[in-house]
Parts: structure tokens; C-alpha cells; sequence
């Protein structure tokens, strides 16, 4: 990547993705944050530089800097991804970590964080905006839509598929075939052995509606 970055979003995901960003050699311009307690706060030499709206520093995005959304709140990033849509005609990029495995027989979107140790085996599809945190498993087939956050060490069998703003758990298993419907939660821990319907919670062993 030859232009540095602007990160949104300053808390812990913010900062997971400019130690990502720095172990990959790329340049991070600074980070952007809705809370003013963080502005000018320092990380390394890296600074919180303003609010996300702050037109002076979109204005730096598109030829000069390119942007990433590293905030977990699916509809925070998306509202923010939309701004950069409209405003500055540009997607967010994607950031790996250097010890994640990505097939090259994966399909993967704009925006994403695949995290530490992450792994997206091939014929996997991952759409955009989603956050794959550490360790985590992606088996081949497995089908991902936008804005899904998928929780430290879980694993998502093949053939399964996650719906637009879902959310998986810390080391949840989704059992191969099943399908996680639009911003359906499942809880850390869980093992999804059935379809999970829109907007509700599961969790245990066997998953179960709270």
C-alpha cells in the first residue's frame, strides 16, 4: 500500500488495527475519534487527531490517504462508511494481519479486518466491513455477508452461511450447512447446530433462543 492511512475509531480495535497496519510496513496518517477525551492522545508516534466528520482530514482521503472503519458497532461503521462513500467516493481498504492465512482462492471484499492468526481456507467468501478477529476460522465455502463481527478463535464450518450485521462470539462453532440470518447474535461459546433466524440471540451448547 503506498498511502498511508487514516484509521476511524481510536479504542481497542482501533489501535489492534494500527499495530496491524505498522507490522505490515504501512504508514498510518493518524487516527479519528468521536470521544474527546482520546483527542490527542498518543500512540507511539501516532496521534487521535480530531472527530470522524472533521473535514479537514477527510479532505486527505481518496489521492492521498487511504481510510479504515475500526469500530466493532456494525451501525457506527456503517453509518462511517457510507460518509466516506458519499462524501470522499471511496471504500474503505482491507487490513490483514502479517500471520493471518488467506487463501488466494477466497473471495474478499473492501474494509475488512482479519486479525492474528486468522484463517479464510479457500473458496470461502468474505463480503465488507467485517472484523474476523484472532485465530478465528473461516472453512472453505463458508459465506459471509456485510458488517458480520466474528469473535476470537470461532470457527465457522464450510458451508455455512452469516447474513448482513451478525454477530458470532468468542470461540463460537457453527456446525457446517447452517445459516445465521441478518443481525442475529450468538453468544461466546455457543455450538450452532441449527438455523438461527433474524435479529435473535442464541447461546449454549446446543445453542438455544435467550
Amino acid at each position: 500500500m503506498e498511502n498511508p492511512v487514516l484509521i476511524f475509531g481510536a479504542g481497542n480495535l482501533g489501535v489492534t488495527t494500527l499495530d496491524l497496519f505498522q507490522r505490515n510496513n504501512v504508514v498510518v496518517y493518524g487516527l479519528l475519534d468521536d470521544n474527546k477525551d482520546l483527542h490527542g492522545k498518543e500512540f507511539g508516534d501516532v496521534s487521535v487527531l480530531g472527530e470522524t466528520d472533521d473535514d479537514g482530514f477527510l479532505k486527505l482521503i481518496g489521492q492521498k490517504c487511504e481510510a479504515f472503519v475500526a469500530i466493532g458497532d456494525a451501525r457506527v461503521r456503517k453509518r462511517l462508511v457510507k460518509l466516506l462513500n458519499e462524501r470522499r467516493k471511496v471504500q474503505p481498504v482491507n487490513a490483514i494481519h502479517d500471520t493471518a492465512t488467506v487463501s488466494t482462492m477466497a473471495t474478499i471484499g473492501h474494509g475488512n479486518l482479519i486479525a492474528a492468526k486468522a484463517v479464510v481456507n479457500p473458496f470461502a467468501e468474505v463480503g465488507q466491513h467485517c472484523i474476523i478477529q484472532a485465530g478465528a476460522v473461516i472453512e472453505s465455502r463458508a459465506k459471509l455477508g456485510d458488517y458480520i463481527q466474528i469473535g476470537t478463535g470461532a470457527v465457522i464450518n464450510s458451508n455455512v452461511t452469516i447474513e448482513e450485521g451478525a454477530f458470532i462470539g468468542t470461540g463460537a462453532v457453527i456446525v457446517a450447512g447452517v445459516t445465521i440470518s441478518k443481525n442475529a447474535r450468538v453468544g461466546a461459546g455457543s455450538v450452532v447446530i441449527e438455523n438461527v433466524e433474524a435479529g435473535i440471540t442464541v447461546f449454549g451448547n446446543p445453542a438455544k433462543k435467550l
